[in-house]
């Protein structure tokens, strides 16, 4: 089961976080949140399995605190 773990405030935040997740070897996807325009402004949630959800949100704090 897929679980949100972060909501990012545009698609280029998303991406970047998830990229973070990959990198750390937690499967990551996104998805929009909601209404986005063409720019891919918007919200988008940033999902993980939910078995890694407490790993994700710890690397996700700590990459926040660099």
């Amino acid at each position: 089961m897929w679980t949100v773990v972060y909501i990012a405030s545009n698609r280029a935040q998303a991406e970047l976080y998830k990229n973070v997740l990959c990198n750390e070897g937690v499967l990551a996807n996104i998805r929009p949140a909601g209404i986005v325009s063409a720019l891919g402004d918007g919200l988008y949630e940033i999902l993980v399995l939910e078995s890694e959800a407490d790993e994700a949100h710890a690397i996700l704090c700590q990459h926040a605190v660099k």
